[in-house]
């Protein structure tokens, strides 16, 4: 059943009062999958469930193209991004992101190098002093990513990059201060990216023979022209950008160990197939993208309501990923759900739905599961005191993070042999 009344009243303060639990909220009043509501003047269709992801992924149905705010494109995206893109178009683009983040050998390298920086980092935390593992992890990450991409980065330069990294992220969804912070941040690594490309391109800096920055810096658009250097400075850091937002699943890994540390014997024991449904857990029940949007292609129907041409639809990623109607008993942290299955790309959409080779489903989903597997294992196999702090975790803040970033002290017995 399907709620057949018309939009009234604008909610665009209600996403701005209630962040994750606004559309879930609005489909709870209304008692169905989908609800038409006004945003900014602007109608929209909200929708979840895996028909409604099928609908919405769908290109003959949502199309991207102009549905994409320019403050999401001024930070997190990047203008002219291949988020911004549809139809052959699209897939051209997505086909370089997808060879670069779905091979299993890459896949793999990354989580060797993303681990030895881990490694580096947590040998000198040994000395009593507290250590933010949210902060940890984001450097981590980023020298193990530009490491792995052929992307040249000085020790000096992680803290500064990782912070403008993460800035990237922390900014997309407020006008506030965060969100300058973000645009400000984009400004400085599109410049800095483009000036690597444009060297690699003149001879001056050789690319490593297969890596990333050897593919980007070389990539052309469907009719062969190469992409210009700041457009290619845009897809470098949409490959290193989402690999570092893995840090927020990290703090909320750290999290879960520490209220239900029933789990950290079966990660201890290297026990791979339980750290990859450990990490399918935390994606699906710890608040990560709220939803995703987009704009109806033609005038449509969904279930019985008319969608015209050019209207917001919205999917309710946050409500589906909770939805008692998919997963029993949803506020309950069990990793057994996924044991010995592979999610269903239309139920479990913490990162997007449907197949990430002919949609806008992330192309970095295998990434960011091998890099929280690998560091659940990580950091059950280490010991270290959690000190007073202020763990709760804001349904307002988008995105959000366990306030404190999750504070360690005492650390030692680090194992961090590469997982898998």
């Amino acid at each position: 059943m399907t709620d057949q009344r018309g939009p009234h009243l604008d909610d665009a303060l209600g996403a701005l009062l209630n962040g994750y639990a606004w559309l879930p909220g609005l489909l709870r009043r209304g008692g169905a999958s989908s609800v038409q509501i006004r945003v900014l003047g602007q109608r929209a269709l909200a929708l979840r469930g895996p028909e409604a992801v099928r609908f919405f992924y769908d290109e003959r149905h949502v199309c991207r193209r102009a549905a994409i705010p320019e403050p999401v494109q001024g930070t997190l995206f990047g203008h002219r991004a291949v988020h911004t893109l549809d139809g052959a178009d699209h897939r051209h683009r997505k086909a370089m992101f997808l060879s670069l983040l779905t091979d299993p050998r890459r896949v793999a390298a990354l989580v060797d190098q993303v681990g030895a920086a881990w490694n580096e980092a947590i040998a000198t935390s040994g000395d009593g002093r507290q250590v933010v593992l949210f902060d940890e992890a984001s450097h981590a990450i980023t020298k193990g990513v530009c490491d792995w991409a052929g992307i040249p980065l000085d020790h000096a330069a992680v803290g500064p990059v990782a912070r403008d990294l993460t800035a990237l992220v922390d900014g997309f969804a407020t006008l506030g201060p965060r969100h300058w912070r973000a645009r400000r941040a984009r400004g400085r690594r599109e410049e800095w990216l483009a000036e690597l490309v444009q060297q690699v391109r003149a001879g001056v800096v050789t690319a490593p023979a297969g890596s990333v920055l050897e593919a980007v810096a070389g990539h052309r658009h469907r009719d062969g022209q190469l992409v210009d250097a700041k457009l290619a400075a845009v897809e470098l850091l949409n490959i290193i950008r989402p690999t570092v937002a893995v840090s927020w699943f990290v703090a909320f890994t750290a999290h879960a160990l520490h209220r239900w540390p029933e789990h950290r014997d079966h990660l201890r024991a290297g026990d791979t197939g339980y750290a990859v449904a450990f990490a399918h857990e935390v994606r699906r029940f710890y608040p990560f993208a709220p939803f995703v949007g987009g704009r109806a292609a033609t005038d449509l129907t969904w279930q019985g309501q008319r969608v015209p041409a050019g209207a917001l639809v919205l999917l309710d990623i946050y409500g589906q990923n909770h939805d008692p109607g998919l997963w029993p008993d949803p506020y309950r942290f069990d990793p057994q759900r996924f044991v010995g299955r592979t999610p269903d790309p239309y139920e479990l959409i913490p990162q997007g739905g449907a197949d990430p080779s002919t949609g806008h489903r992330c192309p970095g989903e295998d990434v960011t599961v091998a890099l929280l597997a690998a560091f659940a294992g990580w950091l059950a196999r280490l010991d270290y005191r959690v000190p007073e702090q202020d763990l709760t975790i804001s349904l307002r803040r988008i995105p959000t993070l366990p306030r404190s970033r999750f504070v360690v002290t005492d650390l030692c017995g680090t194992e961090t042999e590469r997982w898998g």
